[in-house]
């Protein structure tokens, strides 16, 4: 059986379980930064699932393919972003060789783009990180069967993408996970902040997480130090981090409530994969469902 949301959001184990993730996403950061800047704002990490799937088959259309015009036009309908700033994102995409249009397209009135060997990379490896964290709290082999099976992670994406596009708890997560996950590189300080935690005094309604340089943080995640210093001004207007001293020389703290916003939006997103890795793994060797199949058998799971 899949963990649910609730299950996870009550699994004491889930907090070291997504300390690692969160960790692993520093290492992604620190070997590629670029792509790493993909998966550091909601926005991004969103069009990113949004295009992969599309290429792959998105569950509700009919057939698969990612072109200029479906990308936009689903950007818009799902709300993710602007006609020009889902235009853009493909444009800077293509021109980073994340995707690249397929040779031989028989049809001359589109560009359709496929995902370069390093987005197939990336992409698997985001799920599979997922699904090494899941093995972690149940001692299930999620990771040995899927990677086990050619192409089972093609058959995960779309079916993943679409419930994160329809869930709105990881849509709306909270004002503060919302500050920052939707700043630019902003999910990827809030991700560093949270891999510092070592421990939760329950007592204490706010989490200790030593001393930080906004100098490092600028460095490793690209990000000015204006704008790092406007995001956690705000994030401190609403009480949700600050310094127990001196700001920059003393312990830096993240409020209980803060905390309790990242670990319940991984514990809705972690419950999606789970649901639909079970669904895939469990029908191996049948004939390939649609996605509208698969989102049912994963929804019913």
């Amino acid at each position: 059986m899949a963990f649910t949301a609730k299950e996870l959001s009550r699994n004491e184990n889930f907090l070291s379980a997504i300390l690692h993730s969160a960790n692993e996403l520093m290492a992604i950061y620190n070997e590629n930064p670029r792509i790493a800047s993909i998966f550091a704002a909601q926005q991004r990490w969103l069009l990113a699932h949004a295009g992969y799937a599309l290429f792959l088959g998105y569950p509700d259309h009919p057939v698969p393919g990612l072109y200029a015009g479906r990308f936009v036009d689903f950007a818009v309908r799902h709300k993710i972003a602007s006609r020009n700033t889902a235009a853009a994102f493909l444009k800077e995409m293509v021109a980073y060789r994340y995707v690249r249009p397929i040779a031989g397209s028989s049809d001359r009135r589109i560009r359709l783009l496929e995902p370069t060997e390093t987005t197939n990379e990336y992409m698997a490896r985001w799920i599979y990180t997922h699904l090494l964290v899941l093995d972690t709290l149940d001692g299930g082999n999620r990771m040995t069967r899927t990677t086990a099976s050619a192409g089972s992670v093609l058959r995960m994406q779309p079916v993943i993408a679409k419930m994160i596009m329809d869930s709105e708890s990881l849509r709306n997560p909270g004002v503060t996970f919302a500050l920052f996950n939707w700043a630019t590189s902003g999910g990827a300080v809030m991700d560093y902040l949270i891999s510092r935690i070592s421990k939760i005094d329950s007592t204490s309604d706010r989490v200790l997480v030593g001393a930080i340089s906004p100098k490092v943080i600028q460095s490793q995640f690209m990000i000015s130090s204006a704008h790092l210093k406007r995001l956690l001004k705000q994030a401190t207007e609403l009480g949700s981090v600050g310094w127990v001293g001196v700001p920059g020389k003393s312990s830096f703290w993240l409020s209980r409530d803060f905390v309790s916003e990242y670990w319940n939006y991984q514990a809705e997103k972690y419950a999606i994969v789970d649901t639909v890795s079970q669904a895939v793994l469990g029908q191996l060797g049948d004939p390939a469902e649609s996605g509208e199949e698969f989102l049912a058998l994963a929804i019913s799971a």
